[in-house]
C-alpha cells in the first residue's frame, strides 16, 4: 500500500471509531478510539491463535507499513504541540516557572535514573539479560509525560487552575527534554560508550534545548510581524501552518529540538500574536482551525497506538516485565514529584490539595514513548522495551486517564 492508501484507511478507521465512541461508549475521544482499536487488535490476535490468521496478517501488514516513530516525531507532533501551546497563558507559566522547570528537567533526569536502575534489577530477576544502558533508555523514553495525552484529558475535566498550569507546562516542555536524554543515551549504547564524552553531552543539551527555544522565538516573532501586517484570516492561518511545518523541519536540519522550538513559537503566537496582531475574526478562525487539527490528529494517533499491540511480542516473561514496569514508573513519578513539592513548601509556594497525587496519577504516557521505543534498533532489547513501554502507556491512558477526574474533583482551587 502506498502512503495515500494507508492514510485513507487510518483516517477512515479513526472517523468510524470516533463515531462509535461518541454514539455508544461516550468516553473522551482519545481514550475511546484507543480502547476500540485495542479491543479489535486483541480480537485479531485471538483469531490468529485460533488459526484464523488472514485478517490479522492484513492488519499487521497495514500497521507494519506505517513508520509510527517517524509519523509522530517528524509529522503529527509539531501540529499537536502548536495546537496545545497556542492556548497556554504565558503569565501563568511564568508564575509557576520554577515548579514547571524542575519537573520538566530534573524530574525527567531523576526519573530516568530511578526507572533505569529498578528496571535493571527487574531484568536480572526475570532473566531477561537487558543491559543497564538499555534499562536507562527505557527510563528516558518513559519518564516524560506526554503533552498529547495530558492535554486531551485536561480538556475534559475542570482541574484547579494552578494544577492545570503545572501539568500542562510540564508536559509541553519535558517531552523535548526526554527526547534529548533518549538520543544521548542511545548514542552511548550504539557506540559502546567509547565515542561519547561528558562535554559532548553538555553541548548536545545546550544545542537542542536552548537552540530550539531561540529558533522558536525567532520564527514566532517573524510570523507575528507578518500576521500583524495583514488582516486576512486565511493568510494568517496559512502563516501559522507554515510556521509549524517549516519551523519543525528547519529545527531538525539545524539539529536543535523541534518540539521545544514549536512550543515556544506557539506560546508567542498564542499570547503576543493573539493580543496585538490579530482581529477578532482571525482569532476565532485560528482557534477553530487548530482545534480541528488537534482533534483529527489525536483520533488518528490513538487509533495507531491501539493497533501497535499487533507488533508487540506477547511472551509470558515479556508481559510480566511489562506489568511490573507499571508500578515502577508510577513510584518513580511519585518520587520526582513528591520531593520537589516537599522542598518548594519550604519556599512557601502553595499547592492545591492532593497536588502530589494528581501530578503523579495525571502524568500520562502516550504516543511519544511508543514512538521512541519503536525507533530503537531491531533486536531482543527492543522487543522487551517495546512490551514494557506499551504496557505502561496502555495502563496510563485507559486506567489513569479515566480515573484522574476523581482526584481532580477532590482538589480545591
Amino acid at each position: 500500500m502506498d502512503i495515500f492508501d494507508i492514510a485513507a484507511v487510518v483516517i477512515t478507521i479513526a472517523a468510524l471509531f470516533s463515531f462509535l465512541n461518541y454514539r455508544y461508549i461516550k468516553l473522551p475521544t482519545a481514550i475511546g478510539v484507543m480502547l476500540i482499536s485495542l479491543v479489535l487488535s486483541l480480537v485479531l490476535i485471538i483469531l490468529g491463535a485460533a488459526g484464523i490468521s488472514a485478517v490479522r496478517e492484513q492488519a499487521e501488514a497495514l500497521v507494519g507499513g506505517i513508520d509510527f516513530s517517524r509519523a509522530l516525531m517528524h509529522g503529527m507532533l509539531s501540529f499537536l504541540l502548536f495546537a496545545g501551546s497556542l492556548h497556554v497563558n504565558v503569565n501563568d507559566l511564568l508564575e509557576k516557572k520554577w515548579e514547571i522547570g524542575t519537573f520538566a528537567t530534573l524530574g525527567v533526569l531523576l526519573s530516568t535514573l530511578i526507572v533505569g536502575g529498578v528496571s535493571y534489577a527487574l531484568s536480572l530477576w526475570l532473566g531477561l539479560g537487558l543491559p543497564f544502558i538499555y534499562c536507562l533508555l527505557f527510563g528516558a523514553l518513559i519518564s516524560p509525560t506526554d503533552p498529547i495525552a495530558v492535554l486531551s484529558i485536561l480538556k475534559r475535566y475542570n482541574a484547579p487552575k494552578s494544577l492545570e498550569t503545572k501539568i500542562t507546562g510540564e508536559s509541553l516542555f519535558n517531552d523535548g527534554i526526554g527526547v534529548v536524554v533518549f538520543i544521548t543515551i542511545l548514542a552511548v549504547a550504539l557506540s559502546g560508550g567509547n565515542e561519547v564524552h561528558p562535554g559532548e553531552v553538555g553541548l548536545l543539551f545546550a544545542e537542542e534545548i536552548f537552540g530550539g527555544a531561540a529558533l522558536g522565538l525567532a520564527l514566532g516573532w517573524l510570523t507575528y510581524l507578518m500576521i500583524k501586517s495583514v488582516d486576512n484570516y486565511q493568510v494568517e492561518v496559512l502563516l501559522t501552518l507554515g510556521l509549524v511545518t517549516g519551523g519543525y523541519a528547519l529545527a531538525l536540519s539545524l539539529h536543535v529540538s523541534g518540539p521545544i522550538a514549536i512550543v515556544f513559537a506557539g506560546l508567542l503566537i498564542g499570547n503576543h500574536g493573539r493580543q496585538f496582531g490579530m482581529s477578532e475574526e482571525t482569532r476565532k478562525n485560528l482557534d477553530t482551525f487548530w482545534e480541528l487539527i488537534d482533534e483529527v490528529l489525536n483520533a488518528v494517533l490513538f487509533v495507531l497506538i491501539g493497533f501497535e499491540i499487533l507488533l508487540v511480542t506477547l511472551s509470558r516473561t515479556f508481559l510480566a516485565a511489562g506489568l511490573l514496569s507499571i508500578p515502577i514508573v508510577l513510584l518513580a513519578r511519585f518520587a520526582v514529584i513528591g520531593i520537589p513539592i516537599w522542598l518548594f513548601k519550604f519556599l512557601r509556594r502553595t499547592f492545591s490539595p492532593n497536588a502530589i497525587k494528581i501530578l503523579t496519577w495525571g502524568g500520562l504516557r502516550g504516543g511519544i514513548s511508543v514512538a521512541l521505543a519503536l525507533s530503537l534498533p531491531t533486536g531482543p532489547e527492543r522487543d522487551v522495551i517495546l512490551t514494557m513501554t506499551y504496557s505502561v502507556v496502555v495502563f496510563s491512558i485507559l486506567v489513569q486517564g479515566l480515573t484522574v477526574k476523581y482526584l481532580i474533583a477532590g482538589a480545591g482551587e
